[in-house]
């Protein structure tokens, strides 16, 4: 098996447990929640339905419902407690949900269910939208595809996702133990936009946008991320408990990167959007091409 394969069962776990913590540590999370749905501002849509893949404690849905009010919001995650974060949420407004109903106003739609393989019918909505979590797929062409398989006819796929520079810092740091993974793999914005091509998207386009978030020490780092749920769920990872001596040399290794007092944690986060198309080649050599936006560093 591949080390970076990602443990279904763990990664569930870890982001089951982290309900609870999810949005007061998900600051990352939210920044590019926010640039996503300022690039709507861009597009012309009205979706009757819309599916938020890898909804966490469903902020996005919540905002696209706000904006979309006639949409039907779809949440879906693979970690049960998350949904039930937000149906407690949900429950404890009651009079709002009142209202809501009055109105006419659509409740939240929650589907426990991964990515790979979403549980809607072909052609159902008109918007798939995904904020960080298609890096969490061991099979992106087979997530991508599912994307693809549930839009309507030019219905629009915006999504976000970690690039290969990622925690570049803790995987210096975590490294030297031949066949351990301790950083999950992240794949390159080129190998994104070649997988939609394959799962029959339409001209995609692709930039990337680098966060340096900055931490006292090694042990912030590691607590942010289990606050989020972030936790090493690849294959390869350490067993068992790795003592104080392996902690204290990731510290010392870490320690290069110090900047002004503080220790960086670098997220390459790709943004992306495309749209279904119909279902024939909008090129005559079948070609779909990919635009790629640079970024100034």
């Amino acid at each position: 098996m591949d080390s970076y394969h990602i443990d279904k069962a763990r990664a569930r776990a870890s982001f089951g447990r982290a309900a609870s913590t999810y949005d007061a540590a998900a600051i990352l999370q939210k920044q590019v929640r926010e640039e996503m749905l300022s690039r709507l501002d861009l597009v012309k849509l009205n979706p009757r339905a819309i599916l938020d893949a890898g909804c966490g404690t469903g902020a996005a849905s919540d905002a696209l419902q706000k904006r979309f009010v006639k949409s039907q919001v779809v949440s879906l995650d693979f970690a049960l407690a998350m949904l039930q974060r937000i149906r407690s949420s949900s429950n404890n407004s009651g009079l709002i949900q009142q209202i809501k109903s009055l109105l006419g106003g659509v409740k939240h739609n929650l589907v426990c269910a991964d990515i790979e393989s979403i549980p809607l019918t072909n052609a159902s909505v008109d918007l798939v939208w995904s904020n960080l979590a298609i890096q969490w797929c061991n099979d992106l062409d087979a997530a991508l595809q599912e994307f693809h398989r549930v839009l309507q006819p030019e219905g629009l796929l915006m999504f976000s996702t970690f690039g290969p520079d990622t925690l570049k810092e803790l995987r210096v740091a975590t490294s030297g133990q031949d066949g351990v993974t301790s950083v999950s793999r992240f794949l390159d914005m080129h190998d994104i936009g070649d997988a939609l091509v394959r799962a029959g998207f339409s001209a995609p386009v692709l930039d990337v946008e680098r966060f340096t978030l900055t931490y006292a020490n090694v042990k912030s780092v590691m607590r942010d991320l289990k606050s989020i749920g972030a936790h090493n769920a690849t294959a390869g990872r350490a067993r068992g408990l790795l003592g104080r001596g392996f902690f204290a040399k990731i510290e010392a290794r870490y320690e290069q990167f110090r900047v002004a007092g503080k220790l960086p944690a670098t997220f390459e986060v790709v943004y992306g959007h495309a749209w279904r198309g119909q279902d024939k080649p909008k090129f005559a050599d079948g070609v779909s091409p990919i635009t790629f936006i640079s970024r100034p560093q």
